[in-house]
This record gives structure tokens, sequence and C-alpha cells, in this order.
């Protein structure tokens, strides 16, 4: 996050103001809220799926834990993406600062502080992911727990924000989002408490 910060100051000084408050940004963080939606509702499904007890020959453990960190990675360059190219918009005023101190804007404060609740979330799991070896397990899984939070926070924060929420195809994406995850949890709990086979 450090480097989109970088990023944000050096383009916000060397880009044509037309840029900054022209149709371009604001296409950008659309489709970036969006891609980031489902890459984090993927990542949220399969570390749910990599925590029950799955078939191997199914559903091999191992395969659902690789791509949840990879799909994982993958979400914060496009949170990256979705935060400098909201800070760059001129249209309205949202600082850097926003995107880490929660209802700080006169925008949108609640709606933009849920979403701004999910970037911290998602940077303390992430943070805590990287220096998992250098902590004991109990702490590593309160925090990242935390990620289901932050999938409804930013959830919630697109829903309400989002110019493209009401249509038909926003309203598929958001709503078909919440129904993985349910499924996967559906999934999950089925799993824990389905009875045991007693072989004699």
């Amino acid at each position: 996050m450090t480097a989109g910060l970088l990023t944000t100051s050096l383009i916000a000084a060397t880009k044509p103001k037309g840029l900054m408050s022209g149709p371009e940004l604001w296409f950008a963080n659309r489709g970036t809220g969006f891609v980031l939606l489902i890459l984090l509702t993927f990542a949220t499904m399969l570390g749910v799926l990599s925590t029950a007890r799955v078939s191997p020959r199914l559903w091999p453990r191992m395969l659902s834990q690789g791509l949840h960190r990879n799909v994982s990675l993958l979400a914060v360059a496009f949170l990256t993406a979705h935060v400098v190219t909201a800070v760059l918009d001129t249209f309205v005023d949202i600082r850097w600062w926003h995107a880490f101190i929660p209802f700080a804007s006169s925008y949108q404060p609640l709606w933009l502080g849920l979403g701004t609740l999910s970037l911290d979330l998602m940077l303390a799991i992430t943070l805590t992911s990287v220096l998992r070896h250098r902590m004991s397990h109990t702490p590593w899984r309160a925090i990242h727990i935390t990620a289901y939070g932050a999938w409804a926070l930013g959830l919630v924060h697109g829903l309400q924000l989002g110019t493209d929420a009401a249509s038909v195809w926003g309203g598929a994406i958001n709503y078909g989002c919440i129904a993985v995850v349910l499924l996967a949890v559906l999934a999950r709990v089925g799993i824990l408490v389905r009875p045991k086979v007693v072989t004699t």
C-alpha cells in the first residue's frame, strides 16, 4: 500500500488535471471495485473450503490453500488500484488519508467509512499473513477470521456507493457473490455437523 500511495502522489503531480476529473478514473474505479469484490468472494469461499474436511479426492486441501493465497494477493493489487483511482479522481473530494481513517471524509462518510474499515481489516490480515511464521496460531487465526467482516463491509460499501449496484448486471454480481459465500458457509457447516459413519 505504501507503493500505492507513492504512485498516487507521483501521478497527481504529473498528470494533466483534465484526466483527474474525466471519466477514465471513474470507469477504472468502478471496474476495479467489481473485480475486487469477485476476487474477495472467491478468496473467502476458498478460505471456508480450505478449513473444511473435504475429501481430498473431491477437492485437495492444498489446492484450496494455494488458490486462496494467490487470489488474495491479486485482490490486494486490485484494492490498491481501487484506492488510487478513488483518491486521484477529483469529481469527489476523497483524500489519501480517508482510505485509512474511517468516517473522516465529508463525502458519504458512513458508506465510505465502511469501505475504509474493510481496507484496514484487509491490511491487518495481509500483514499478519506475511508474518505468520513469527506468530502463534491463535492470534493469527483471530485476525484472519475478520476476513468475513472485511468482505461484508466491502460488499455494503459497494452496494451503497456503487453507481452500478442498482443495475441488473451489478445486482447479479453483488447478490451472486452473497450466494457463493453463503453456499460455502452452509457446505462447511454441513460437513462439520454431518454424523460420522461408524464402521464395524
